[in-house]
Protein backbone atom coordinates (compact mmCIF):
# COMPACT_ATOMS: atom_id res chain seq x y z
CA UNK A 1 0.00 0.00 0.00
CA UNK A 2 1.33 3.48 -0.85
CA UNK A 3 0.39 6.76 0.44
CA UNK A 4 1.00 10.20 -0.95
CA UNK A 5 0.03 13.83 -1.43
CA UNK A 6 -0.43 16.85 -3.85
CA UNK A 7 0.09 19.11 -0.87
CA UNK A 8 3.94 18.86 0.14
CA UNK A 9 6.93 16.56 -0.92
CA UNK A 10 6.82 13.31 1.94
CA UNK A 11 9.21 14.27 4.81
CA UNK A 12 9.39 17.97 3.53
CA UNK A 13 8.37 20.87 5.00
CA UNK A 14 4.85 21.41 5.95
CA UNK A 15 3.13 24.85 3.74
CA UNK A 16 1.45 27.57 5.97
CA UNK A 17 -1.65 26.97 4.63
CA UNK A 18 -2.10 23.23 6.31
CA UNK A 19 -0.76 24.23 9.86
CA UNK A 20 -2.96 25.60 12.55
CA UNK A 21 -0.20 28.03 13.80
CA UNK A 22 2.08 30.31 12.24
CA UNK A 23 4.28 33.26 12.31
CA UNK A 24 2.67 36.70 13.05
CA UNK A 25 5.17 39.66 13.57
CA UNK A 26 7.12 39.23 16.74
CA UNK A 27 4.56 36.89 17.56
CA UNK A 28 2.36 34.09 15.97
CA UNK A 29 -1.18 33.13 15.35
CA UNK A 30 -3.66 30.49 13.61
CA UNK A 31 -3.35 29.70 10.39
CA UNK A 32 -5.72 28.62 7.64
CA UNK A 33 -5.86 25.05 9.16
CA UNK A 34 -6.82 23.56 5.46
CA UNK A 35 -6.48 19.60 5.95
CA UNK A 36 -3.96 18.33 2.78
CA UNK A 37 -4.64 16.05 -0.06
CA UNK A 38 -4.10 12.80 0.07
CA UNK A 39 -3.78 9.72 -1.81
CA UNK A 40 -3.44 5.96 -1.67
CA UNK A 41 -3.11 2.68 -3.96
CA UNK A 42 -2.96 -0.89 -3.32
CA UNK A 43 -5.15 -1.39 -0.99
CA UNK A 44 -5.41 -5.54 0.34
CA UNK A 45 -8.30 -7.36 -0.90
CA UNK A 46 -10.79 -8.15 1.88
CA UNK A 47 -10.20 -4.25 3.24
CA UNK A 48 -13.54 -3.87 4.79
CA UNK A 49 -12.76 -0.10 5.63
CA UNK A 50 -9.91 2.72 6.27
CA UNK A 51 -8.49 4.69 8.76
CA UNK A 52 -6.22 7.56 9.04
CA UNK A 53 -4.29 8.77 12.04
CA UNK A 54 -2.25 11.78 11.92
CA UNK A 55 0.21 12.37 15.27
CA UNK A 56 3.21 14.44 16.12
CA UNK A 57 5.97 11.98 18.17
CA UNK A 58 7.86 15.32 18.98
CA UNK A 59 5.79 16.66 21.39
CA UNK A 60 7.55 18.25 25.26
CA UNK A 61 6.53 16.01 27.42
CA UNK A 62 7.06 19.03 29.92
CA UNK A 63 5.49 22.18 29.38
CA UNK A 64 7.24 24.28 31.79
CA UNK A 65 9.34 25.72 29.26
CA UNK A 66 6.67 26.02 26.43
CA UNK A 67 6.05 28.90 24.65
CA UNK A 68 8.37 31.34 27.12
CA UNK A 69 10.23 33.56 24.88
CA UNK A 70 13.30 34.45 27.54
CA UNK A 71 14.43 30.54 26.58
CA UNK A 72 13.92 27.39 23.81
CA UNK A 73 12.50 23.91 25.31
CA UNK A 74 15.64 21.52 24.85
CA UNK A 75 16.20 19.17 22.20
CA UNK A 76 16.61 16.34 24.62
CA UNK A 77 13.23 16.25 26.36
CA UNK A 78 11.63 13.49 26.46
CA UNK A 79 8.81 13.49 23.98
CA UNK A 80 5.26 12.32 23.45
CA UNK A 81 2.28 11.45 21.09
CA UNK A 82 -0.17 14.42 20.02
CA UNK A 83 -2.71 13.79 18.08
CA UNK A 84 -3.95 16.13 15.17
CA UNK A 85 -6.51 13.63 13.12
CA UNK A 86 -8.55 10.81 13.56
CA UNK A 87 -10.88 9.84 10.62
CA UNK A 88 -12.39 5.91 10.51
CA UNK A 89 -14.84 3.99 9.05
CA UNK A 90 -13.59 5.43 5.36
CA UNK A 91 -15.01 3.03 2.80
CA UNK A 92 -12.67 0.96 1.33
CA UNK A 93 -13.62 2.15 -2.25
CA UNK A 94 -12.04 5.55 -1.54
CA UNK A 95 -8.81 6.45 -3.17
CA UNK A 96 -8.31 9.95 -2.07
CA UNK A 97 -9.45 12.95 0.08
CA UNK A 98 -8.95 16.28 -1.14
CA UNK A 99 -7.71 19.89 -0.01
CA UNK A 100 -9.70 20.94 2.76
CA UNK A 101 -12.30 18.44 2.20
CA UNK A 102 -12.29 18.38 6.15
CA UNK A 103 -10.89 21.24 7.61
CA UNK A 104 -10.69 24.89 6.27
CA UNK A 105 -9.82 27.23 9.13
CA UNK A 106 -9.24 27.02 12.78
CA UNK A 107 -12.77 27.09 15.02
CA UNK A 108 -12.64 27.68 18.77
CA UNK A 109 -13.70 25.46 20.90
CA UNK A 110 -13.17 22.97 18.17
CA UNK A 111 -14.91 21.94 14.75
CA UNK A 112 -18.28 19.52 15.42
CA UNK A 113 -18.42 15.85 15.31
CA UNK A 114 -17.89 12.72 15.06
CA UNK A 115 -19.97 12.64 11.41
CA UNK A 116 -17.70 13.27 8.73
CA UNK A 117 -17.35 13.14 4.84
CA UNK A 118 -17.97 9.92 3.49
CA UNK A 119 -19.48 8.13 6.11
CA UNK A 120 -16.75 8.44 7.98
CA UNK A 121 -15.79 9.34 11.59
CA UNK A 122 -13.75 11.73 13.45
CA UNK A 123 -12.33 11.49 16.94
CA UNK A 124 -11.27 13.69 19.54
CA UNK A 125 -7.62 15.31 18.41
CA UNK A 126 -5.31 16.48 21.33
CA UNK A 127 -6.13 20.35 21.30
CA UNK A 128 -9.45 19.29 23.23
CA UNK A 129 -6.56 18.51 26.37
CA UNK A 130 -4.56 21.51 24.93
CA UNK A 131 -7.07 23.89 25.15
CA UNK A 132 -9.22 22.59 28.30
CA UNK A 133 -8.20 25.17 30.63
CA UNK A 134 -8.43 28.15 28.52
CA UNK A 135 -12.26 29.55 28.79
CA UNK A 136 -12.27 30.71 25.63
CA UNK A 137 -10.86 28.03 23.81
CA UNK A 138 -12.27 24.48 25.69
CA UNK A 139 -14.00 22.46 23.58
CA UNK A 140 -14.18 19.01 21.93
CA UNK A 141 -12.17 19.65 19.15
CA UNK A 142 -13.30 16.88 16.15
CA UNK A 143 -11.29 16.09 13.30
CA UNK A 144 -8.12 17.62 11.72
CA UNK A 145 -6.38 20.31 13.38
CA UNK A 146 -2.75 21.21 12.13
CA UNK A 147 0.72 21.87 13.17
CA UNK A 148 1.23 24.50 15.94
CA UNK A 149 4.37 23.32 17.90
CA UNK A 150 5.90 25.62 20.44
CA UNK A 151 7.21 28.67 19.15
CA UNK A 152 10.34 27.94 21.22
CA UNK A 153 11.10 24.53 20.56
CA UNK A 154 14.64 23.39 19.66
CA UNK A 155 13.23 20.37 17.84
CA UNK A 156 11.69 20.36 14.75
CA UNK A 157 8.75 18.67 14.41
CA UNK A 158 7.42 15.48 12.53
CA UNK A 159 3.53 14.64 11.58
CA UNK A 160 3.46 11.56 10.36
CA UNK A 161 -0.34 10.45 7.90
CA UNK A 162 -0.61 6.95 8.80
CA UNK A 163 -3.04 4.84 6.49
CA UNK A 164 -4.52 1.42 7.25
CA UNK A 165 -6.51 -1.01 5.75
CA UNK A 166 -8.61 -2.97 7.99
CA UNK A 167 -10.75 -6.00 7.93
CA UNK A 168 -13.93 -4.92 9.58
CA UNK A 169 -16.07 -2.24 8.01
CA UNK A 170 -16.58 -0.28 11.65
CA UNK A 171 -14.09 0.30 14.11
CA UNK A 172 -14.80 -0.59 17.88
CA UNK A 173 -14.96 2.97 19.27
CA UNK A 174 -17.86 5.10 20.02
CA UNK A 175 -18.60 8.74 20.81
CA UNK A 176 -16.06 11.27 21.47
CA UNK A 177 -13.26 8.57 20.62
CA UNK A 178 -9.43 9.43 21.24
CA UNK A 179 -5.90 8.62 19.84
CA UNK A 180 -4.96 5.92 22.39
CA UNK A 181 -8.79 4.60 21.49
CA UNK A 182 -8.04 4.38 17.99
CA UNK A 183 -4.49 2.70 18.15
CA UNK A 184 -6.07 -0.02 20.70
CA UNK A 185 -9.01 -0.86 18.72
CA UNK A 186 -7.57 -1.45 14.88
CA UNK A 187 -4.32 -3.10 16.08
CA UNK A 188 -5.87 -6.55 16.30
CA UNK A 189 -7.68 -5.84 12.33
CA UNK A 190 -4.82 -4.14 10.29
CA UNK A 191 -4.18 -5.52 6.74
CA UNK A 192 -1.96 -3.10 5.81
CA UNK A 193 -0.47 0.47 6.32
CA UNK A 194 1.30 3.11 4.97
CA UNK A 195 2.31 6.32 5.70
CA UNK A 196 3.36 10.01 5.17
CA UNK A 197 4.71 12.85 6.62
CA UNK A 198 6.31 16.46 6.85
CA UNK A 199 7.82 18.52 8.89
CA UNK A 200 6.97 21.84 10.75
CA UNK A 201 8.60 24.53 13.16
CA UNK A 202 7.37 27.93 14.44
CA UNK A 203 11.01 28.61 15.86
CA UNK A 204 12.46 31.82 14.24
CA UNK A 205 16.20 30.20 14.90
CA UNK A 206 15.35 27.23 13.04
CA UNK A 207 13.53 28.91 10.33
CA UNK A 208 17.11 30.41 9.62
CA UNK A 209 19.27 27.47 9.22
CA UNK A 210 20.09 26.91 5.56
Amino acid sequence: MKLWSDSWADGGRIPERFAAGRIEGEGVGFAANVNPHLAWSGVPAGTCSLALVCHDPDVPSRGDDVNQADREVPAELPRVDFFHWLLVDLPPTLTEIGEGQFSSGFTARGKPGPAAPHGARQGLNDYTGWFAGDAQMAGNYFGYDGPFPPFNDALLHHYVFTLYALSVPRLAVEGAFTGAQVRAALTPHVLAEASFSGTYTLNRRLLAQP
